[in-house]
């Protein structure tokens, strides 16, 4: 596969979207970085808040070592259980349905894709789910060329959380035109 492939998980998860109406599915450009960041932590820990259909499960699966774990919470079932049929066949993924926080007993994470809960309502724990050069992805920010950066006139207040947090070295860069992701590693 060369790195503009889709993977057939990632192909299968989007169909599932498509079938169930769910829009809200992670983009390619941020999918390709969860492969990248899956990949740089071969026998590692890696989470997922907000599976959806899996889309970003399976890109993330796509760079996961032979070694690694994977674990995903979704809140709605039927989305869960669709996304689990996706990775029946691999014992190196869960697929939990529930709150977020059905992920802190798997933690600290080598990887955490934030995309679900937490990401907003408890950012401080989803900082500390984190292990020592663990790396922690948050995408579905707005561009702002503003230091601090703002989003609708005000202050970002979660963005400038994440990229000023002590524990955290951080950085944000564009996905697209229209979009951004956030990408930081607790310091050791």
């Amino acid at each position: 596969m060369t790195d503009r492939e889709v993977p057939s998980r990632v192909v299968a998860a989007e169909r599932i979207a498509s079938e169930l109406g769910f829009e809200l599915s992670c983009i390619p450009e941020v999918g390709r970085l969860l492969k990248v960041a899956a990949a740089s932590k071969p026998r590692g820990v890696v989470a997922e808040s907000g599976t959806g259909s899996g889309v970003g499960t399976a890109w993330l699966h796509s760079g996961l070592g032979t070694g690694a774990r994977l674990v995903t919470v979704e809140r709605d079932a039927e989305l869960a259980r669709r996304a689990a049929g996706l990775f029946a066949d691999d014992d190196r993924v869960d697929v939990l349905t529930g709150d977020w926080r059905l992920l802190e007993r798997h933690a600290p994470f080598d990887v955490f894709f934030c995309d679900g809960g937490g990401k907003r309502d408890d950012p401080e724990r989803v900082v500390s789910l984190l292990a020592p050069g663990g790396l922690l992805v948050l995408d579905d920010f707005t561009p702002s060329p503003h230091w601090p950066p703002r989003f609708d006139d005000e202050v970002d207040e979660l963005r400038l959380f994440y990229l000023t947090h002590p524990a955290l070295d951080a950085t944000e860069f564009l996905t697209t035109p229209a979009s951004s992701a956030v990408v930081a590693a607790r310091r050791r």
